[in-house]
């Protein structure tokens, strides 16, 4: 679909969703959700319940949200994987703010005997340090791990080099490394 045609049809969309017409609501759900979904899950490293309540949060927060989203400005996924992003954002600053007083595990410590806690635990590291990213940083690694391009067709998409790409997954990679931290 071109970009012209995007927002036509996205600020058709928002007008018959402000009158009040469910099958626009239903459209656009429909339309969104499965990449929704993939979005957030990935940002929650696979955390499937953290990853519903965040999906379920960011499509309540559009439904009070809407008169704020605009086509001009970016598609409606691209709104709501915003909300998500930044409802992610704030839940990992509370959970680090409340673990501050946590047990912690350390290099030679043993692990614990439940495998699936540690496994969690390192999800939820794995998704706070993609929450600290910058935008386009989680984006390029996003186009490359998520959704599984290759780097010229990054390139092709963002009007850049491969070469630029390349550069700027290298130096993504090495703010997940710092935002991850030391590896148990």
């Amino acid at each position: 679909m071109q970009p012209s045609e995007r927002v036509g049809r996205e600020r058709a969309l928002r007008r018959a969703v402000l009158a009040g017409d469910e099958s626009a609501w239903r459209a656009w759900y429909d339309e969104c959700f499965d990449a929704l979904f993939a979005f957030v899950l990935w940002r929650c490293a696979g955390l499937r319940d953290a990853a519903d309540e965040i999906v379920q949060e960011t499509w309540l927060t559009a439904v009070r949200r809407i008169r704020a989203f605009d086509p001009d400005v970016g598609s409606f996924l691209g709104w709501l994987r915003g909300i998500a992003a930044n409802l992610l954002h704030n839940r990992f600053r509370k959970e680090r703010a409340a673990a501050n007083g946590r047990f912690r595990l350390r290099a030679g410590e043993a692990e614990p005997a439940d495998a699936d806690l540690l496994r969690r635990e390192r999800a939820q590291r794995i998704a706070r340090a993609l929450a600290e990213l910058s935008e386009r940083y989680e984006a390029v690694l996003r186009a490359k791990y998520l959704e599984g391009r290759a780097v010229a067709d990054i390139a092709a998409d963002w009007h850049e080099t491969p070469k630029a790409v390349e550069s700027l997954l290298t130096r993504a990679r090495e703010a997940f490394r710092a935002a991850y931290g030391p590896l148990e």
